[in-house]
């Protein structure tokens, strides 16, 4: 089984993340099951704008679009800012839009039979509203997210120490995340043994 983590930080390779560090908390519980884990740093790659799979020369979204195909599993992570998911995971979920429109042999849209969940940091408050913009758009992209697939953390309203600064609310992020990770693998294997079929016409 595969999981892809794609990292929506505003921050460029290679400096830290704190978005990376709460994800890698669901990425090594995922290891413990057996899952290979790839990550990806959006804003290293030339993302072009547009809403299909390939807007051309120079779009590296291709090479993203191929580790969504191969992975049941994908973790999307973003910060908070202005109370609402980063420009970067926008831009990641518009060309994900893609994926509405492209289906499986059987003529299951290629998202089905994957689970997806949300990792979400930032100083200020609005985690649960950034988890559910994300989480809704990729269940209407055809993803299973499961009950319970989200962490966060962030401490309180204002402008405040980052989540590699400061271990307080860790131990409550960081158990979150692995039952995130549980969850995402178990209903992933669920799906594995009975997956969804194609939309009733």
């Amino acid at each position: 089984m595969k999981a892809l983590v794609i990292n929506c930080t505003l921050k460029k390779s290679p400096e830290p993340s704190n978005t990376r560090a709460l994800a890698d908390v669901v990425a090594r519980r995922l290891v413990s099951y057996g899952v290979e884990v790839r990550h990806v740093r959006a804003v290293d790659l030339a993302i072009a704008p547009g809403v299909t799979s390939d807007e051309g020369d120079g779009d590296e979204w291709p090479e993203v679009h191929r580790a969504l195909l191969e992975s049941q599993i994908l973790v999307m992570a973003s910060p908070t800012w202005l109370g609402r998911p980063s420009s970067v995971a926008q831009r990641v979920l518009e060309r994900m839009d893609a994926l509405l429109s492209e289906t499986d042999d059987e003529g299951r849209p290629v998202a089905y039979n994957r689970v997806a969940g949300v990792v979400v940091t930032g100083n200020e408050d609005g985690a649960h509203h950034v988890i559910s913009e994300i989480a809704g758009a990729l269940g209407d992209i055809g993803y299973t997210v499961p009950g319970q697939a989200w962490t966060y953390w962030h401490l309180g309203p204002g402008a405040g120490p980052d989540y590699l600064d400061d271990e307080r609310g860790h131990d409550w992020s960081d158990k979150t995340g692995r039952a995130m990770a549980a969850n995402l693998h178990g209903v992933a294997k669920a799906l594995q043994q009975n997956p969804l079929g194609p939309p009733p016409s």
